[in-house]
């Protein structure tokens, strides 16, 4: 099993298609795995960051969490329901799957271990994760236009961003400030 769970993590890391293409990488442990694979994404995140900013690391692990299911709804919506190609049929589960492995080239972050390695291998990484998450996207939603599976991550990160960004930017105006 962890033979399996390593091979996962490789082929993701490659960008190898057949990981998604593959049902047999989807079976009951598939769920566990991609989990893990964004728990430790966001450990390796926080390991990261810990080497120019303290960072609690299981709220990175939690944080990773809940990023795994908004990047599964926001690409389950946008490429199931809005914009679906006329094979696209597939369950929530298995694009939330597909969003967890497509997270392992964060795991290379636990290699960010100074702080001049940190923004280059988190700035890497991301773009990894992007290419991963197209990759896989195009698969599991059987496009055929790699375009439009980057379509579908891009619109995805702009929504999640201008939501995050929106989160931040309320919370700045709830902080107590003195204006001298």
């Amino acid at each position: 099993m962890f033979a399996e769970f390593l091979n996962i993590i490789f082929k993701s890391i490659r960008l190898d298609k057949t990981l998604y293409s593959d049902n047999r990488n989807f079976g009951e442990a598939a769920i566990y795995f991609a989990g893990l694979i964004m728990i430790l994404d966001g450990v390796a995140g926080a390991v990261a960051a810990n080497t120019v900013v303290k960072t609690a690391i299981g709220m990175s692990g939690l944080t990773a969490i809940l990023t795994w299911f908004i990047w599964a709804i926001f690409i389950y919506v946008i490429g199931v329901k809005l914009f679906p190609d006329k094979q696209t049929k597939v369950p929530f589960k298995k694009v939330l799957v597909a969003v967890g492995f497509a997270h392992s080239p964060g795991l290379l972050r636990f290699f960010a271990l100074t702080p001049e390695l940190m923004i280059p291998i988190i700035f890497l990484t991301q773009l990894w994760i992007f290419a991963s998450l197209i990759i896989s996207t195009k698969q599991i939603l059987n496009l055929k236009s790699n375009f439009k599976a980057f379509g579908i991550i891009f619109l995805s990160f702009l929504i999640i961003a201008f939501l995050s960004i929106s989160f931040v930017m309320s919370r700045m105006n709830a902080l107590p400030i003195n204006s001298i």
